[in-house]
């Protein structure tokens, strides 16, 4: 049977192009890393999503409530359009969010700022 539309110029269906070697997906497969080799392997550190290192305890403590409280809103109105063990489930977490809202709660009550806060 004939083909109707010629191959592409430069490559070939038998041969594999000649810079197979500088594309990462190719060498992955000659080489599985181990463990050891990512964890060796050097992480650049993402600060798209970073925490202002000079906010005070207070600060970091009257945000994470807020997170919380509002995770616990959306998860609650979610499981008013579910039905069975999803909502169940969904209760559960909720459960879990406030928990963790009294909590630092808790220690935003508690909390005495010092001369380092």
């Amino acid at each position: 049977m004939v083909k109707p539309t010629p191959n592409p110029p430069g490559s070939s269906p038998v041969e594999p192009s000649p810079d197979a070697d500088a594309n990462p997906c190719h060498s992955a497969t000659k080489h599985t890393p181990s463990f050891a080799d990512i964890k060796a392997t050097p992480r650049k550190l993402c600060t798209l999503f970073t925490v202002n290192p000079e906010a005070d305890t207070e600060t970091l403590l009257a945000y994470a409530c807020e997170s919380l409280a509002s995770a616990n809103v959306m998860t609650t109105d979610l499981a008013d359009h579910l039905e069975g063990t999803s909502r169940n489930a969904l209760l559960g977490i909720a459960q879990v969010i406030m928990l963790g809202e009294l909590a630092v709660n808790r220690a935003l009550d508690q909390f005495e700022p010092t001369a380092r806060d």
